[in-house]
Formats: C-alpha cells, structure tokens, sequence
C-alpha cells in the first residue's frame, strides 16, 4: 500500500488535526498535489478495470463510487441530462430557502474566488446549481464540464463530486482529481458543505468551491464548511425574526381566544401560547390545512392559518367550529385579503398579480384550475407554468395551507368571498 492520504494511514502529517473535527482534506499540507493525482489516476484505472489498486481510496471517496456504480453512472461520459431552463431554476431558487444568505455565502467566499482560478456555486438540495460565480475564463472551462446553472450535479447525474457526496453524506467534503467518478473531471478539484435548514434539520443545499485542479488547497475544505455554518446561523437569525412577526399577529388574536391556544410556524416552532404550558416546539402533522384536526401533545385542535404559521385551539369533540373566512377586498391603494377564523382575523396585502390569481381560484371555486388553465387566464398561452408555479409558490408563502394545488384551489372547508365585483 502507497503511505499517501488516500487510505487512513497518513498519521505522519500531522498538519490535519489542525482542521476541525470531522473534515478531512484531500490533499493535505505539504503534499505534492502532482505526486498524490498520479497515484490517485492509478488507484481510480485498477477501480474501474476491477483490479487491486496501489492504494485505498478515502473511505467517503470509496463509498461514493459505490453509491454512483450502483446508479449506473457511465465512468467514460460526462453528464447528458438536460439542464433547467430559466424560469424553473428561479422557481427553484424561490423555493430552496437559500435566498437569506446567498450574500454571505458570495461575501464569505469572495477571497477564495477573487484570484480568478475558482468559482462559487450554490446547489439546491436535490444538487441542481442556483447560482454561480466567478471570473469569465474559469466559468467557460466550467461550461465545458456542463457545470452551468440549472444542471443536476446530485451523484446519480455526474457521479462522484463534492455538491453530489455532500448531500449523500451530509458533511463538508474535498474532491481532489481522479476522485471523481467521471473521468471528464480528472482536472478540477471541489469542496462542498451542506447548509441545514436550523427549523426542521432538512438540508436546504450545498455551497462549493470549483477549480482546475492545480488551485486545491487544503484549507479550502474549512472555509467552505465555516461559511455553511455562518449561512446556517444567519438562517437562526431570520428565523427569529419571523416566529416574532408571527407573533406579533397571534398575541391580540391569543388575547381574545378561550381556552388553550398556540401559535406556531410551519415546523412546529411556537411564537407565542395562550393557556397552555410553554414549549419550544411541536409535531405537527404533514398536510395540515384549515378546520379540525388531531396535534400531538395538544389532541383535537381548530387550525387556522396565519402569516407564516397557524393558530391552533384546542377544542371537544362536541366543540361546533366555525369556517375560516377569506375576503378579497380592495381599498385606494389596493387588493387586501382578510382572513377571518374563530379566534380573529388578519390582512395581508397582494401585488396585482397575486391578486388576479386569487381572485381566478375564488372564481373556480370549489374545483380550481390547474397550471395551464391558470396560464392561459394569465398570459394567453398555457405554456408558461413554470412561471404559474412561481407565482403560487410566493403566495403560499402568505397564506401557507389555505392553497391547495393538483389542481390550486383553495383548501376544503374554506369559504370565499370575493368583494370587489359585488354589486353596490
């Protein structure tokens, strides 16, 4: 066996404990990254021919190539599945979570990239590429590799690579040439994190830093893994922000409500109780929407929706409830939306647009209409559903489990009333 960083028998460089714990770069310090990818293309040739390599790949790097030969992924072939096109990648971008920090992560990084050798990628959690940056001449080699925005970089699309093992591993991970699985990318290294969303433990995507393979460096891997964990961070911080406008609008409604009460996000966390012990979070059930329900830890509960969240109310069985209410209305300066429930209700403000959705949804009610139809009332043309889609997505934002889609509508229970059109 070759005493290189390949396998765990590089006790003699000592230089790798300074990393934090758990990272492990793939070339450490003091290594010759020209020696180490010649013994690495030799290890990878014996994997691929089904012969006894010269040296032990890392283990993740050896579990990887399982994962991806067990997918199917052809060694000799760069990636051929089609790209995102514009306007699902920006569906996408609304959609990952990842928009609250995407200047930290340009900001924490920029140092990395600033010498033109590498760019800056952000992946969604599925590892298709949001975003990317960098100097012109890298992102063209870039291009070559089909490393563009709206491509699928996940281990089963382009095998082994540092967004793809990130997310198979869920932990920062180094990539070094003849590491990856598709030959194509022998001359590039990579170092990716996953970003956690601090809410639910779901990861929400990865940041990575790309570059010929010349440019690896074994710090890289830390940077990268500090810069995911200060997004993550910046996460926590808008997330309190949002459980304390959440709860600026349920405590007069938790004021005015009888009985044990709570207000919580879409994950569970709690912003504000009324009669009933604190707590930091709930279970909630998956596809909640408006009416009755049972919660864990608080039994039969009436659900109605707020900004950001639900109100929830403990109720009897015998306990009669009353529909929640959506008025579409308009004052001088536009389209309000009040939402009316047992407890109270709120308003929320709607763009043009958003308000011509609605106002579409309540007149189809109770059936709905699905994204072409939606398209062809909006645009014209029923092609541009990916662009109906945003749309909804940026809605349900405001009014979370009131919108019910395949096809959208309006949830069962909820009753309708759109104002600006009655008669006077």
């Amino acid at each position: 066996m070759v005493s290189l960083r390949i396998g765990c028998d590089r006790a003699h460089n000592r230089e790798v404990s300074t990393l934090p714990a758990g990272l492990e770069p793939a070339v450490a310090a003091g290594d010759d990254p020209r020696q180490f990818a010649a013994v690495l293309s030799a290890v990878y040739d014996a994997a691929m021919a089904g012969d006894k390599p010269p040296a032990r790949p890392r283990q993740v790097i050896s579990e990887s190539w399982g994962r991806v030969l067990g997918a199917g992924v052809d060694p000799d072939h760069g990636p051929d599945a089609a790209t995102l096109d514009v306007a699902e990648i920006e569906v996408r971008r609304n959609e990952s979570g990842l928009h609250e920090v995407l200047d930290d992560l340009t900001f924490g990084l920029d140092a990395v990239i600033s010498d033109g050798h590498n760019i800056l990628v952000v992946a969604d959690a599925a590892g298709h590429v949001l975003w990317r940056s960098g100097a012109n001449q890298v992102l063209h080699r870039a291009d070559r590799l089909g490393f563009v925005e709206g491509a699928c970089w996940a281990e089963s699309s382009v095998g082994t690579n540092a967004i793809g093992t990130a997310l198979e591993s869920g932990r920062a991970v180094q990539v070094f040439s003849a590491e990856h699985f598709v030959r194509t990318h022998h001359t590039w290294t990579c170092a990716g994190a996953p970003i956690r969303n601090p809410r639910s433990g779901d990861v929400l995507g990865v940041v990575d830093v790309s570059g010929p393979a010349a440019t690896i460096h074994p710090t890289t891997l830390a940077l990268v893994d500090t810069v995911a964990r200060l997004a993550e961070s910046r996460l926590r911080e808008h997330h309190r922000r949002v459980l304390d406008q959440l709860r600026a609008v349920a405590a007069p409604i938790l004021a005015r409500t009888e009985g044990p009460a709570m207000a919580v996000d879409r994950d569970g966390w709690v912003a504000a109780v009324g009669s009933v012990a604190p707590r930091a979070r709930l279970s909630i059930p998956t596809g909640l929407a408006p009416g009755r329900a049972a919660v864990p830890d608080l039994g039969l509960c009436e659900i109605e929706p707020l900004p950001g969240g639900w109100l929830l109310r403990t109720v009897e069985a015998t306990d009669p409830s009353r529909p929640t209410e959506v008025v579409i209305g308009a004052d001088g300066t536009g389209v309000v939306v009040r939402v009316e429930g047992f407890a109270g209700s709120w308003t929320q403000r709607l763009s043009p647009r958003h308000a011509q959705i609605l106002g579409m949804l309540a007149a189809a009610q109770p059936g709905g209409l699905r994204a072409a139809e939606l398209s062809q009332n909006l645009f014209g043309v029923a092609d541009r559903t990916i662009t109906v889609r945003a749309e909804i997505s940026r809605l349900r934002k405001h009014f979370g489990g009131l919108l019910c889609a395949n096809p959208y509508r309006f949830a069962d229970g909820v009753v309708v009333r759109d104002t600006r059109f009655a008669p006077n």
